[in-house]
């Protein structure tokens, strides 16, 4: 049948990379994802602060460099240092060299993440072998922007979807997300409230779903039940109905290790 066969001219590489997943080293997590991140798509991963967050996503990067794949970090809110990075990639017994797979940045303000966002499609262009990019602290630059009007932070974050669509579809690329949460006003009818009509209030992802690119994300949050357990709960993804019951698993901390909870 017509498109049943893949384009002629690709190579073996390309056919893999089209198919790769990447893992988190944490069960739970890559269970809710279908056996990992895949290539071309979008993790959101939100919670409350103290949540795995960034150990999630140091995770991911020792996953892709384990893999010899490249990976460009970028930390946001120092949540996340080389020096953490490091310890992750000791101690999955990788050689110092691969530390030279990570590609490092710190971004603090919102004008700096939007000059890196307009120059990151032809920087990935460029280093073909980062298949893993991952944006520690997004909503930081967001939260800390004196000013920003509702307008022009919905303008931005259009913009923002828009490069994560162009890595996800053009170049192949898995994108980690981390992010805060935000408190949400509602109405007992489910619509948004103000602080004078609000009958109950929600813990939200910060900067809302708009600036994911739809049909590529996957969006999980962290819900703390102890100071060492809790569950992952998948909010949406490609595939997944929001109106059917939320899939969930629960994990356990062990150290720096997010694993099943034991029975």
């Amino acid at each position: 049948m017509i498109g049943s066969f893949p384009p002629l001219g690709r190579s073996a590489a390309d056919l893999i990379s089209i198919n790769k997943r990447f893992l988190s080293s944490c069960i739970p997590l890559d269970r809710l994802l279908g056996g990992g991140l895949p290539s071309g798509h979008v993790l959101e991963l939100s919670g409350p602060p103290g949540t795995a967050k960034e150990i999630l996503a140091t995770k991911f990067a020792s996953d892709a460099v384990s893999s010899n794949d490249q990976v460009l970090f970028v930390d946001m809110q120092n949540m996340a240092s080389p020096a953490s990075l490091h310890s992750e990639l000791v101690s999955k017994n990788l050689a110092d060299a691969s530390l030279d797979l990570v590609h490092y940045l710190n971004i603090f303000t919102l004008p700096d993440l939007l000059i890196f966002l307009y120059n990151l499609p032809l920087f990935l262009e460029a280093h073909a072998s980062i298949r893993l990019v991952i944006l520690n602290s997004i909503w930081f630059p967001f939260q800390t922007s004196p000013g920003l009007t509702q307008s022009r932070r919905a303008t931005l974050l259009a913009r923002v979807r828009q490069v994560l669509a162009r890595l996800c579809s053009s170049l192949d690329i898995a994108i980690v997300i981390t992010t805060q949460l935000a408190t949400k006003l509602l109405n007992p009818d489910g619509t948004p409230a103000s602080f004078d009509s609000g009958s109950r209030a929600v813990l939200v992802p910060l900067l809302g779903d708009t600036y994911l690119p739809p049909h590529r994300t996957y969006r999980v949050l962290i819900v703390p039940e102890t100071r060492t357990s809790g569950v992952l709960r998948l909010l949406s993804s490609p595939s997944y109905d929001s109106e059917s019951v939320t899939p969930e698993e629960c994990y356990e901390m062990d150290g720096n290790t997010m694993g099943a909870r034991k029975a």
